[in-house]
């Protein structure tokens, strides 16, 4: 199987940052270079792809796409239904998959404007994909293969983890935990910062202390069978300082506050794909 995975003509529409992390991890995994093309518009951008990787590259996204076996959408979700009309012929005679990696962009929309009955897979990736430690949620529409499924798979998994969905409307919930979920961490990563400043720390001190407690928590979360409750709880000792600390973050509804703030960007999620969606329309 990896053999054929390696002879596969990957096209890449839009040459950003996940382009770049994908087209990276991919070649680490074996991947062909010049069997991977990038349609970009940006004449420096895509000198700097082909000098990092060797890949083709275009300026047209109808060049790109010729003997392609796989189609990545990696656009700006305002441009995607445009990109996605101009390429519709092309995709109906191809018989391609394509793989979206916009946020947002529901794949019966997606489906719609590549002229429908097309093989689409919908994924949300999160920014450490940037440094090969993403988590990347995937949904498949009806129209595509178990074949094409195991390709989109390859490819998302060049950059990190990766967990199927079977109903696209749990993407949203996605969204807001993994997709929005960085930002949460280094809002925690700067409070606890200053909090060290605060408490009389210089800076840079309080920084590198708060940085690895957050990678080593993160990495001892990973490796452990133990869930996060329980490695909280072998953490805090009874009349300790820690249970201290974690009583005053209870006090303040911390649950609930995360709660709140998962279900605020749930929502937005949705009012964007509704919005994205119905752009046609208005």
């Amino acid at each position: 199987m990896n053999k054929t995975m390696n002879e596969k003509r990957y096209t890449f529409i839009g040459g950003g940052n996940m382009t770049r992390s994908l087209i990276g991890g991919m070649i680490n995994d074996g991947s062909n270079p010049e069997h991977i093309s990038v349609a970009d518009p940006g004449n420096a951008q895509r000198q700097q792809l082909a000098a990092s990787f060797g890949v083709h590259t275009t300026a047209s996204n109808l060049d790109a796409l010729q003997q392609a076996d796989v189609v990545i959408l990696a656009v700006k979700p305002q441009v995607i239904e445009a990109v996605a009309t101009e390429i519709a012929d092309t995709i109906q005679q191809l018989r391609c998959p394509v793989l979206s990696i916009a946020a947002g962009i529901r794949s019966n929309d997606l489906e719609r404007w590549l002229g429908g009955n097309c093989a689409v897979i919908r994924t949300m990736p999160n920014t450490p994909s940037l440094v090969s430690s993403g988590a990347t949620a995937l949904f498949a529409n009806q129209a595509t293969s178990a074949e094409q499924r195991d390709l989109a798979e390859c490819i998302m998994r060049a950059v990190g983890l990766t967990l199927w969905l079977d109903d696209e409307s749990l993407m949203d919930a996605v969204t807001a935990v993994s997709g929005s979920g960085p930002a949460y961490f280094f809002l925690l990563m700067e409070s606890l910062e200053n909090a060290g400043v605060n408490a009389g720390l210089p800076r840079e001190t309080a920084r590198l202390l708060t940085l690895q407690t957050a990678f080593g928590a993160a990495k001892m979360a990973l490796e452990s069978s133990d869930d996060s409750a329980t490695l909280r709880k072998c953490v805090t000792s009874p009349g300790g300082t820690t249970e201290r600390a974690i009583e005053v973050m209870e006090s303040g509804e911390y649950q609930q506050l995360i709660d709140d703030a998962v279900q605020g960007a749930k929502k937005r999620a949705q009012e964007l794909a509704d919005k994205l969606g119905n752009h046609h329309n208005g």
